[in-house]
């Protein structure tokens, strides 16, 4: 029998945090939430997953249908705990798992704190000192890659490829003036290595600039854009009349942790420009959403050594600088600290050397007139995105402040150490092959061949 509203609604009051502090149900919420959590750690054993491996049954979830009447709270949480079953734990010691980092503590409460009160990105109307926290994680990145906090821009955005787009976006408006507007109205290029991320694809495609406009640059056995092709290709699109909408660098890829040569790239770009007297600038954005994190290490005294690395982490830490210190050259940066920064899923910052260039992609406030009345802050006149979470920022903030400097040059400084010790294991065995033994990346490449086989 059906029991009028009220008292439905009565029971799901409940399942929401109080506005004014009430002792009892404040206790329920946490209460809840440990209860959560105490589900979860049931399900840990000594192997690497949570609970038992359930075999993925996607036809039976394609009939589930929402009920008639509510469930409680309790019920809803145990439901929700299963649904971790069978999960990959990233940081357990048998893991290797490619750059899936274990959140800290610190970044999980930093990202649970704004989903209790819902802040909004938008603006500071909605996000007040939310809104401080991803200027400030802006400002702290900025001057760590060497970019100048006064003069440089951030915003969080929908993960690597969000950072990526933005960064396209911004060098397609300045070769081809209007597009934001009018819509693409010439055929530019999107120039980038081989083995730069497949989400150069979808920026192109998604932009409109079309994936069959990507230069892809041979790269060399380093996995680095093999800058004398990269000039050459360059020159003979200018040569044609050809416009390059953006170049993208890639500082540190996913798997044999590519370093581009940003210097030389910028140094090329610059004197093409003079060379054919280009009224733009092609922009280039430097795929760093890996390799950013290694920007610590810029100021770092590898002589003194002062936190007693081994000598071959050393030579690796070394070898990472010498691409990595030139972040600053790059037009716009993208940065990933749900990879090398620690924090949960998502947490993508895109930078940008000269803020001025948001005004290529902003809109008119009048265009949304019952946003950005009051405050100071306004990034939703400029982002793809109306809708921001605070997560992203403040999961960030939480683990720049937990490290500090020499926190996350000890972190990173152990991931390249576990992956020298685990190439030397591999090099003592006849049966298995180490494919980037003189990479300088924490991303161990290996094959296991059997006996007889070279």
């Amino acid at each position: 029998m059906t029991v009028p509203y009220h008292q439905i609604l009565e029971g799901l009051r409940q399942a929401f945090p109080q506005p004014v502090s009430d002792r009892m149900h404040d206790a329920y919420f946490v209460f809840s939430f440990l209860r959560a959590l105490d589900q979860v750690d049931a399900l840990k054993s000594v192997r690497p997953l949570l609970g038992q491996q359930v075999e993925l049954d996607y036809e039976s979830a394609k009939t589930r249908r929402l009920e008639d009447d509510p469930v409680s709270l309790e019920e809803v949480t145990g439901k929700l705990v299963e649904h971790l079953s069978g999960l990959f734990i990233w940081g357990h010691p048998h893991a290797q798992i490619n750059v899936v980092p274990p959140p800290t503590i610190a970044s999980i409460i930093g990202g649970l704190l704004p989903s209790i009160y819902n802040p909004n990105l938008v603006s500071d109307e909605s996000s007040r000192q939310v809104a401080l926290a991803e200027v400030e994680v802006a400002s702290m990145a900025a001057a760590l890659i060497g970019y100048d906090p006064q003069q440089s821009s951030g915003l969080f955005t929908f993960g690597g490829t969000g950072t990526t787009l933005y960064g396209v976006k911004l060098g397609l408006e300045k070769c081809s003036p209007g597009t934001l507007k009018s819509g693409v109205r010439e055929k530019a290029w999107l120039v980038c290595s081989e083995r730069a991320h497949y989400a150069a694809l979808s920026v192109a495609g998604w932009l409109g600039i079309g994936e069959d406009q990507i230069l892809f640059i041979p790269s060399s056995d380093e996995n680095e854009i093999r800058t004398c092709l990269f000039e050459t290709c360059c020159r003979d699109l200018l040569k044609k009349g050809e416009k390059i909408a953006a170049i993208i660098a890639t500082l540190g890829t996913t798997d044999a942790f590519g370093l581009d040569d940003l210097q030389t790239m910028v140094e090329t770009r610059d004197r093409l420009v003079e060379e054919f007297s280009l009224d733009y600038v092609p922009h280039i954005h430097a795929d760093a959403v890996i390799g950013w994190a290694w920007s610590v290490f810029n100021d770092y005294d590898f002589d003194q050594n002062e936190l007693e690395f081994r000598h071959r982490t050393v030579r690796a830490l070394a070898g990472i600088r010498r691409r990595i210190q030139h972040l600053y050259l790059a037009d716009s940066v993208g940065i990933d600290f749900h990879k090398t920064g620690f924090t949960p899923y998502v947490s993508s910052l895109f930078l940008v050397k000269n803020a001025h260039d948001m005004r290529l992609v902003s809109r008119k406030p009048e265009d949304m007139p019952y946003l950005f009345q009051s405050g100071q802050y306004h990034p939703g006149q400029f982002t793809l995105e109306t809708t921001r979470s605070g997560g992203g920022p403040m999961a960030a903030l939480a683990n720049l402040k937990l490290f500090g400097k020499r926190g996350l040059q000890s972190l990173l400084g152990h991931l390249v150490s576990m992956a020298e010790a685990l190439r030397e294991q591999l090099e003592g065995h006849a049966a298995t092959t180490v494919l980037n033994g003189e990479n300088f990346g924490p991303v161990t490449l290996f094959r296991v061949y059997p006996d007889g086989v070279d």
